[in-house]
């Protein structure tokens, strides 16, 4: 499933969101970056994502709002023969960052 707005078209400034998320749960030491990282990248959004010391993960995930609802449920698919037990936390819409080129895994 491709993205219906990709990086090089460029996002319509008026449809970007951008998601300030936090993971509670089984979220360190299966993939969850890089599988964030993996589904962000296929449909063309930008942001990071990052382990914390207390064992939960941020992530800020943008792009049109109807790719982040895809990649919601592209992720979910990644571990559909392996559930992980997870929460979102806490989850904000907040700015979007004009500029930014991809998704990326911060340590």
């Amino acid at each position: 499933m491709g993205a219906t707005t990709s990086k090089a078209q460029g996002y319509d400034p008026n449809l970007v969101r951008r998601l300030r998320l936090h993971f509670v749960g089984e979220v360190q030491g299966v993939g969850f970056r890089w599988t964030a990282r993996r589904v962000a990248n296929e449909l063309g959004l930008v942001g990071w994502v990052r382990n914390e010391p207390d064992g939960s993960v941020s992530m800020e995930l943008q792009g049109p709002s109807h790719d982040l609802a895809v990649y919601f449920t592209l992720f979910d698919r990644q571990y559909a023969s392996y559930p992980l037990r997870y929460v979102i936390d806490e989850k904000d819409d907040i700015a979007p960052v004009m500029g930014e080129r991809d998704f990326r895994v911060r340590f």
